[in-house]
Protein backbone atom coordinates (compact mmCIF):
# COMPACT_ATOMS: atom_id res chain seq x y z
CA UNK A 1 0.00 0.00 0.00
CA UNK A 2 2.86 2.15 0.65
CA UNK A 3 4.45 1.66 -2.09
CA UNK A 4 1.25 2.39 -4.15
CA UNK A 5 0.91 5.68 -2.58
CA UNK A 6 3.95 6.59 -2.95
CA UNK A 7 4.12 5.39 -6.97
CA UNK A 8 0.65 8.04 -7.37
CA UNK A 9 2.03 10.45 -5.65
CA UNK A 10 5.10 10.96 -7.75
CA UNK A 11 2.85 10.51 -10.65
CA UNK A 12 0.92 13.42 -9.97
CA UNK A 13 3.81 15.53 -8.45
CA UNK A 14 5.46 14.51 -12.07
CA UNK A 15 1.86 15.89 -13.99
CA UNK A 16 2.03 18.93 -11.71
CA UNK A 17 5.42 19.76 -12.69
CA UNK A 18 4.55 18.95 -16.38
CA UNK A 19 1.41 21.20 -16.25
CA UNK A 20 3.42 23.87 -14.67
CA UNK A 21 6.24 23.91 -17.12
CA UNK A 22 3.68 24.27 -19.95
CA UNK A 23 1.99 27.00 -18.68
CA UNK A 24 5.84 29.04 -18.07
CA UNK A 25 6.13 28.23 -21.76
CA UNK A 26 2.64 29.70 -22.59
CA UNK A 27 3.62 32.93 -20.56
CA UNK A 28 6.67 32.98 -22.01
CA UNK A 29 5.62 33.40 -25.38
CA UNK A 30 2.65 35.93 -24.70
CA UNK A 31 5.03 38.43 -22.60
CA UNK A 32 7.82 37.77 -25.59
CA UNK A 33 4.95 38.81 -28.16
CA UNK A 34 3.48 41.44 -25.90
CA UNK A 35 7.01 42.90 -25.83
CA UNK A 36 7.32 42.61 -29.27
CA UNK A 37 4.03 44.77 -29.80
CA UNK A 38 5.19 47.42 -27.49
CA UNK A 39 8.94 47.77 -29.06
CA UNK A 40 7.22 47.90 -32.48
CA UNK A 41 4.44 50.51 -31.08
CA UNK A 42 6.94 52.65 -29.26
CA UNK A 43 9.42 52.58 -32.74
CA UNK A 44 5.72 53.71 -34.55
CA UNK A 45 5.17 56.23 -32.13
CA UNK A 46 8.52 57.82 -32.46
CA UNK A 47 8.54 57.45 -36.03
CA UNK A 48 5.23 59.18 -36.48
CA UNK A 49 7.03 62.13 -33.80
CA UNK A 50 9.47 62.57 -35.75
CA UNK A 51 7.66 62.57 -39.11
CA UNK A 52 5.31 65.00 -37.99
CA UNK A 53 7.47 67.72 -38.65
CA UNK A 54 8.86 70.50 -41.18
CA UNK A 55 12.18 72.25 -42.17
CA UNK A 56 10.14 75.33 -40.39
CA UNK A 57 10.17 73.48 -37.13
CA UNK A 58 13.94 72.48 -37.23
CA UNK A 59 14.26 75.87 -37.99
CA UNK A 60 12.25 77.88 -35.39
CA UNK A 61 14.05 75.17 -32.66
CA UNK A 62 17.64 75.77 -33.85
CA UNK A 63 17.25 79.53 -33.74
CA UNK A 64 15.46 79.65 -30.74
CA UNK A 65 17.78 78.12 -28.61
CA UNK A 66 20.66 79.95 -29.23
CA UNK A 67 18.32 83.20 -29.03
CA UNK A 68 17.24 81.81 -25.70
CA UNK A 69 20.40 81.53 -24.56
CA UNK A 70 21.66 85.26 -25.16
CA UNK A 71 18.63 86.28 -23.55
CA UNK A 72 19.72 84.38 -20.27
CA UNK A 73 23.10 85.30 -20.47
CA UNK A 74 21.77 89.08 -20.37
CA UNK A 75 19.63 88.26 -17.91
CA UNK A 76 21.86 86.53 -15.74
CA UNK A 77 23.67 90.33 -15.34
CA UNK A 78 20.97 91.60 -13.63
CA UNK A 79 21.47 89.56 -10.58
CA UNK A 80 24.61 91.79 -9.66
CA UNK A 81 24.72 95.00 -12.29
CA UNK A 82 20.99 96.12 -12.04
CA UNK A 83 20.24 98.41 -9.44
CA UNK A 84 15.87 98.47 -9.77
CA UNK A 85 14.32 95.84 -8.20
CA UNK A 86 11.90 95.40 -11.05
CA UNK A 87 14.83 94.41 -13.14
CA UNK A 88 16.14 92.06 -11.26
CA UNK A 89 12.49 90.10 -11.13
CA UNK A 90 11.72 90.54 -14.93
CA UNK A 91 15.38 88.93 -15.39
CA UNK A 92 14.44 86.54 -13.14
CA UNK A 93 11.26 85.33 -14.63
CA UNK A 94 13.33 85.49 -18.30
CA UNK A 95 15.55 82.85 -17.17
CA UNK A 96 12.84 80.52 -15.43
CA UNK A 97 10.90 80.07 -18.36
CA UNK A 98 13.34 80.33 -21.23
CA UNK A 99 15.79 77.76 -19.66
CA UNK A 100 13.06 74.90 -19.74
CA UNK A 101 12.03 75.55 -23.28
CA UNK A 102 15.81 75.72 -24.23
CA UNK A 103 15.72 71.70 -22.94
CA UNK A 104 12.30 71.20 -24.68
CA UNK A 105 13.45 72.18 -27.87
CA UNK A 106 16.92 70.80 -27.55
CA UNK A 107 14.90 67.42 -27.10
CA UNK A 108 12.98 67.85 -30.37
CA UNK A 109 16.16 68.35 -32.63
CA UNK A 110 17.44 65.18 -31.06
CA UNK A 111 14.22 63.25 -31.46
CA UNK A 112 14.15 64.86 -35.00
CA UNK A 113 18.17 63.76 -35.46
CA UNK A 114 18.94 66.93 -36.14
CA UNK A 115 22.31 69.11 -34.33
CA UNK A 116 21.40 70.87 -31.42
CA UNK A 117 23.16 74.34 -31.35
CA UNK A 118 25.81 74.45 -28.07
CA UNK A 119 26.51 78.30 -28.55
CA UNK A 120 25.22 81.37 -29.71
CA UNK A 121 25.74 82.12 -33.89
CA UNK A 122 27.03 85.65 -33.97
CA UNK A 123 28.43 86.43 -30.88
CA UNK A 124 32.25 85.73 -31.43
CA UNK A 125 31.94 86.40 -35.59
CA UNK A 126 29.28 89.69 -35.38
CA UNK A 127 31.71 92.41 -33.90
CA UNK A 128 31.20 94.07 -37.40
CA UNK A 129 28.14 94.98 -36.86
CA UNK A 130 29.12 97.72 -35.17
CA UNK A 131 26.05 99.38 -33.12
CA UNK A 132 23.60 96.86 -35.13
CA UNK A 133 21.24 94.31 -32.96
CA UNK A 134 19.67 92.21 -35.46
CA UNK A 135 20.63 89.89 -36.43
CA UNK A 136 23.37 87.12 -35.37
CA UNK A 137 26.13 85.20 -38.08
CA UNK A 138 23.11 85.09 -40.67
CA UNK A 139 21.59 88.33 -40.35
CA UNK A 140 17.87 87.43 -40.75
CA UNK A 141 17.42 84.38 -39.62
CA UNK A 142 18.51 85.89 -35.96
CA UNK A 143 15.64 88.73 -35.38
CA UNK A 144 16.77 90.91 -32.36
CA UNK A 145 20.05 89.14 -31.57
CA UNK A 146 22.74 91.57 -29.99
CA UNK A 147 26.60 91.90 -31.37
CA UNK A 148 29.82 90.90 -29.30
CA UNK A 149 29.97 94.88 -29.20
CA UNK A 150 26.55 95.63 -27.44
CA UNK A 151 27.19 92.48 -24.88
CA UNK A 152 30.27 94.22 -23.89
CA UNK A 153 28.73 97.16 -23.31
CA UNK A 154 26.02 95.53 -21.00
CA UNK A 155 28.85 93.63 -19.55
CA UNK A 156 30.53 96.82 -18.11
CA UNK A 157 27.30 98.44 -17.33
CA UNK A 158 26.18 98.90 -13.75
CA UNK A 159 23.48 101.20 -11.99
CA UNK A 160 20.68 102.62 -13.93
CA UNK A 161 22.83 102.95 -16.68
CA UNK A 162 22.12 98.58 -17.03
CA UNK A 163 18.97 98.99 -16.37
CA UNK A 164 18.44 101.55 -19.37
CA UNK A 165 20.72 99.56 -21.57
CA UNK A 166 19.66 95.94 -20.43
CA UNK A 167 15.63 97.05 -20.79
CA UNK A 168 16.53 98.59 -24.25
CA UNK A 169 18.35 95.51 -25.43
CA UNK A 170 15.83 93.08 -24.18
CA UNK A 171 12.73 94.78 -25.66
CA UNK A 172 14.69 94.82 -29.13
CA UNK A 173 15.69 90.87 -28.33
CA UNK A 174 12.14 90.17 -27.41
CA UNK A 175 10.27 91.78 -30.48
CA UNK A 176 12.97 89.29 -32.89
CA UNK A 177 11.83 86.10 -30.80
CA UNK A 178 8.38 87.50 -31.26
CA UNK A 179 9.29 87.09 -35.09
CA UNK A 180 10.72 84.35 -35.15
CA UNK A 181 7.88 82.58 -33.29
CA UNK A 182 5.24 84.33 -35.57
CA UNK A 183 6.85 82.59 -38.53
CA UNK A 184 6.57 79.17 -36.71
CA UNK A 185 3.01 79.57 -36.66
CA UNK A 186 2.46 80.99 -39.79
CA UNK A 187 4.52 77.70 -41.10
CA UNK A 188 5.26 75.43 -38.68
CA UNK A 189 3.89 71.78 -38.59
CA UNK A 190 4.80 70.00 -35.46
CA UNK A 191 2.23 71.17 -33.00
CA UNK A 192 4.12 71.22 -29.57
CA UNK A 193 6.31 73.63 -31.39
CA UNK A 194 3.32 76.04 -32.58
CA UNK A 195 2.27 75.98 -29.30
CA UNK A 196 5.45 77.04 -27.69
CA UNK A 197 5.91 79.80 -30.10
CA UNK A 198 2.22 81.12 -29.37
CA UNK A 199 3.53 80.94 -25.81
CA UNK A 200 6.53 83.01 -26.65
CA UNK A 201 4.62 85.71 -28.29
CA UNK A 202 2.03 85.87 -25.42
CA UNK A 203 4.59 86.34 -22.68
CA UNK A 204 7.02 88.02 -24.40
CA UNK A 205 4.70 90.60 -25.75
CA UNK A 206 3.63 90.76 -22.04
CA UNK A 207 7.01 91.44 -20.94
CA UNK A 208 7.90 94.31 -24.14
CA UNK A 209 5.24 96.16 -22.61
CA UNK A 210 6.15 95.74 -18.70
CA UNK A 211 10.03 96.80 -19.94
CA UNK A 212 8.77 100.09 -21.73
CA UNK A 213 6.56 101.08 -18.57
CA UNK A 214 10.02 100.75 -16.85
CA UNK A 215 11.87 102.99 -19.25
CA UNK A 216 8.68 105.09 -19.16
CA UNK A 217 7.34 104.62 -22.70
CA UNK A 218 4.57 102.91 -21.43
Amino acid sequence: MTSTRTLMRRAALAATATAAALVLAACGGNGSDTGSGARTSASASADATAEAHNDQDVSFAQGMIPHHQQALEMAGMAATQASSAEVKDLASRIEKAQDPEIETMSGWLESWGEDVPSSMPGMDHSGGHSGGHSGGSDGSDMPGMMDTEDMDKLKKASGKDFDTMFLTMMIEHHEGAVEMAGTEKEQGRYGPARKLADAVITAQTAEIAEMNKLLGKG
